[in-house]
């Protein structure tokens, strides 16, 4: 059962619920709104003003930006330590591994696979080419594998699809099960 997340609660402490994917989100809409309320900063904190001329300052409130923004990282950071701790704790039904292992075995894969595909890549035999329109001063060379490229294809391929089913693993989890923060 997935449980909506409950926006109204921001700001003003409780209990909210919310899944991997939607706690993810959300960060990401606490950072834009940080960003926004900076870069809003960067142009109204100060002012220019010729000699002589009235001052008509842009509306700012240093405090209260200040305030703001502490709680914009207070909120982000209770949401971030209870994603870690979800993380952590939930163990994918599956594989039998918690959430964090699995995003270290996908980064291990991902990394084996980019080896593979350097591997599967090759051909079996591949003549060196620096000899330009016929300058050939000696023997043709060529580049062998020194292992079977048709086995280090088939293990891209196997490679690949447990990084696949990894994900769609980590993808319905992170989607569905639901876990609460106090904000």
């Amino acid at each position: 059962m997935v449980v909506a997340i409950e926006w109204s609660a921001r700001g003003r402490g409780g209990r909210v619920e919310f899944t991997s994917a939607s706690a993810n989100k959300y960060l990401r809409r606490l950072q834009d709104e940080k960003d926004r309320l900076l870069r809003s900063e960067q142009e109204v904190s100060t002012y220019v003003l010729a000699e002589g001329e009235a001052a008509e300052p842009p509306a700012y409130d240093y405090g209260a930006v200040r305030e703001k923004v502490a709680q914009i990282d207070a909120e982000a950071r209770a949401i971030r330590h209870a994603l870690h701790r979800f993380n952590m704790q939930t163990v994918l039904p599956e594989r039998g591994i918690s959430i964090d292992e699995a995003l270290i075995l996908l980064a291990q894969l991902s990394g084996r696979k980019d080896r593979l595909n350097s591997l599967a890549s090759r051909q079996p035999r591949e003549r060196l080419g620096d000899r330009y329109f016929g300058s050939s001063n000696g023997p043709i060379e060529y580049r062998y594998a020194n292992y079977d490229v048709a086995q280090a294809e088939a293990d891209y391929r196997a490679v690949a699809d447990e990084i696949a089913a990894l994900q769609l693993e980590l993808d319905l989890v992170n989607q569905t099960e639901v876990f609460s923060v106090e904000l």
